[in-house]
């Protein structure tokens, strides 16, 4: 159902309405007249007249005209009985502040899971609960009670409601920009984080989306629709719940489980999302994309008034991936020509004093520096904005002159300007000027260069989205008549994992190149298979009931002669029995000895946000101790396998390292595509492990695959 009419609702009911004025129901109504909601606001108490010069009703049935939206201040028991009143009215949306809903445990899920069967009976969408409210600020529409907050092009969706008082008074104090809705996305009960994306997207007043995340209940579809929202506004995303400390306190609060930080860190950048690490970068960084079109070719030129400035700023530059690259010489002789002999002019630009007299110099470098076909963006850096302070009073209308130009050059060029000032918190003039033309201007160096780097890590993402996955699984179409027959014999013998060699079958039959393996039900069969291959072989117990083989005694390696591969049928079955006196022991598999080569690991399991995901790393001591893995939100695209590869540490392993030739990763990167082309076919996998897969200078070998099946199988 549209979320039209609960953004932008043309009336509200207070449901809590008060004459107290520290009651959430007073503020609401004061707030609203004080901002002058351009809609019909009714006060709902049984107790009062009138509040506020307003009429009140007793319930919002009683209501004379229609009501799109109810603001629920009352305590969460008594939220069920109003919903249904509110049934009756055909009340579009409610926003519902109370806590003590999942948040608080079993109980509390109890009472959200009854609020929101009664908002589905009666189609009632709701923001909550447990939320600080919501604003519509092009319609005055605050429900919230925080005054003064700034009008602008942002939207902003927090699970915080001190994270969205520290954005908004940073607004306040520092910026020009504003927000054009506010939602306290609460528990999440109802309304989806993806639903107000999908919002967003179309609303006409919104060029950027600023969130705030501890958890979501539908990652994937939100994966999905930021994928589609990224292509038109960017999306600026600061997710909490890292540390394991952090994602109990995320829980807590939101009743949401926050997942696994190198999952939805590489999933939302997928997306084209704007990860954010520090909260002080939040609001600068989706200030900035909401001004400014992206850098499309990641370089960038720095235009300075001191060395040191210059030189910490290309640091920090190249720390975020981005060039600096030498400016051509024609640009280069037209700088020399307005600049001292002193000054520096490959890239970065250091005036050397030439703005002493006069800073609209700086305007005439920058005009030079964007016509340079190599540069994407500039960074100015120093004291720009504080000559007329520093120096001269009448140097501040030079600054503002060249403010002017530099912001009509950057409509112009299509190309952006950030600026870094030591002179910002001063508020002189031409800095203001500099911000009327959606020119960011920041105090911390560091802030000015993340802002560089969010304008380029976006322009890059723009240019490579249509390589990307969609998040969209297609389950089913890429099926194998045969791997439904395995998995359905499993299911059908009450099993909820295949066999090894099931699920090598399984992996063979979409092209894995597996272990040529065969089953033996007795020590003559072993010995039969053993004798058919040159050398050792390999010799792995078959259960339904052991996955973890090696921990049963039920590994055997370099196994070789008919009296080894007898004795060593015997002892497995033996060790196993042992371990698990119940087990139903199938046979033995035996099968060649690997070559050695790299190990690495490949795995799958189903996250809690976002469905199906694919792990991998390099085998041995670096998955198990230093933990050097990378993540994918399953299906992958080609380009994100090769990704996957070069992301781990140990890449130059892969790569060839100390004299050793390199590997194959055109093999390995086909694999993780089989894996994600199997989870996808089959819905019914819940994990997969692919562990070791052995990788040559020339193909591979998946030596042992573990498959676990949904219970159920669904």
């Amino acid at each position: 159902m549209s979320l039209e009419k609960v953004l932008n609702a043309e009336s509200v009911a207070i449901v809590g309405a008060s004459k107290n004025e520290t009651k959430r129901g007073y503020q609401a109504i004061r707030t609203l007249i004080d901002e002058k909601y351009s809609g019909r606001i009714y006060p709902v108490n049984p107790k009062e007249k009138h509040i506020l010069g307003l009429e009140c009703f007793p319930k919002v049935s009683a209501i004379k005209g229609p009501v799109d939206l109810a603001l629920i201040t009352t305590p969460a028991k008594t939220i069920p009985a109003i919903l249904e009143d509110c049934g009756k009215k055909g009340v579009s949306g409610a926003v519902l502040i109370a806590g003590g809903f999942g948040e608080l445990g079993q109980e509390g899920r109890t009472l959200e899971n009854d609020v929101v069967a009664v908002a589905e009976k009666h189609h009632i969408r709701l923001i909550g609960p447990n939320t600080s409210g919501m604003m519509n600020l092009k319609d005055g529409m605050n429900l919230v009670g925080l005054k003064n907050a700034p009008k602008g092009n942002i939207a902003l969706l927090t699970q915080s409601g001190n994270m969205a008082l520290t954005l908004i008074t940073e607004a306040q104090i520092k910026s020009r920009k504003g927000f054009s809705y506010y939602v306290g996305v609460g528990n999440e009960a109802d309304i989806k984080f993806h639903e107000y994306l999908e919002f967003f997207r179309k609303d006409p007043e919104t060029r950027s989306i600023l969130m705030y995340v501890e958890g979501m209940r539908q990652g994937r579809e939100f994966l999905q629709q930021a994928y589609k929202t990224t292509q038109d506004k960017p999306i600026v995303l600061l997710k909490s719940g890292r540390s394991s400390t952090g994602r109990q306190s995320a829980g807590s609060h939101t009743g949401a489980l926050a997942g696994m930080s190198e999952v939805a860190k590489g999933a939302f950048e997928r997306a084209g999302i704007i990860v954010i690490e520090n909260s002080d970068e939040l609001f600068p960084a989706a200030e900035t994309l909401s001004s400014l079109p992206p850098i499309k070719n990641k370089n960038v030129a720095i235009l300075a008034d001191g060395g040191g400035h210059a030189t910490i700023a290309a640091d920090l530059l190249t720390d975020l991936g981005i060039s600096i690259p030498t400016l051509s010489e024609k640009t280069q002789n037209q700088l020399k020509k307005i600049l001292p002999f002193a000054a520096s002019v490959p890239n970065p630009v250091d005036v050397a004093g030439g703005t002493d007299a006069d800073p609209s110099i700086f305007a005439d470098c920058a005009r030079i520096i964007l016509n340079d076909a190599s540069v994407g963006g500039l960074l100015i850096v120093g004291l720009f904005g504080g000559y007329g302070i520093r120096f001269a009073e009448s140097l501040a209308l030079m600054e503002e002159d060249a403010a002017h130009q530099m912001g009509k050059m950057v409509k112009k060029r299509n190309k952006p300007i950030v600026l870094h000032s030591l002179f910002n918190s001063s508020r002189p003039h031409a800095l203001e000027l500099l911000r009327y033309y959606d020119i960011p201007v920041y105090d911390s160096l560091d802030i000015a260069c993340k802002c560089i780097g969010v304008l380029s890590t976006y322009g890059d993402y723009l240019k490579s989205y249509k390589a990307k996955a969609n998040f969209v699984l297609e389950h089913g179409i890429k099926a194998k008549p045969e791997g439904d027959e395995i998995i359905q014999k499993a299911l059908a013998d009450g099993r909820t994992s295949l066999l090894e060699y099931e699920a090598k079958a399984l992996l063979a039959l979409h092209g894995a190149p597996v272990a040529k393996d065969k089953l033996a039900q007795t020590e003559d069969e072993a010995m039969a298979i053993a004798d058919a291959i040159d050398g050792g072989v390999a010799m792995k117990i078959v259960s339904p009931d052991i996955l973890h083989k090696s921990d049963a005694g039920g590994v055997r390696l370099n196994v070789s002669g008919a009296a080894g591969v007898r004795r060593m049928f015997k002892s497995i079955v033996k060790e196993a029995r042992k371990y698990n006196s119940k087990a139903d022991i199938r046979g033995v598999l035996v099968s060649p000895m690997a070559e050695s080569g790299v190990e690495v690991i490949i795995g799958t399991k189903i996250d809690d946000q976002f469905g199906p995901i694919i792990m991998y790393g390099l085998g041995g001591i670096m998955v198990e101790i230093l933990k050097d893995v990378s993540f994918r939100v399953l299906p992958i695209s080609p380009r994100s396998a090769k990704n996957m590869l070069r992301e781990t540490k140990s890449f130059p392993v892969l790569d060839g390292v100390r004299g050793t030739r390199p590997k194959d990763q055109k093999a390995l990167t086909s694999l993780l595509l089989i894996c994600s082309e199997v989870i996808e076919a089959y819905p019914q996998i819940a994990e997969m492990d692919l562990n070791p897969v052995i990788v040559y200078e020339q193909g591979l070998n998946v030596v042992d695959a573990r498959i676990l099946l949904k219970t159920g199988g669904q």
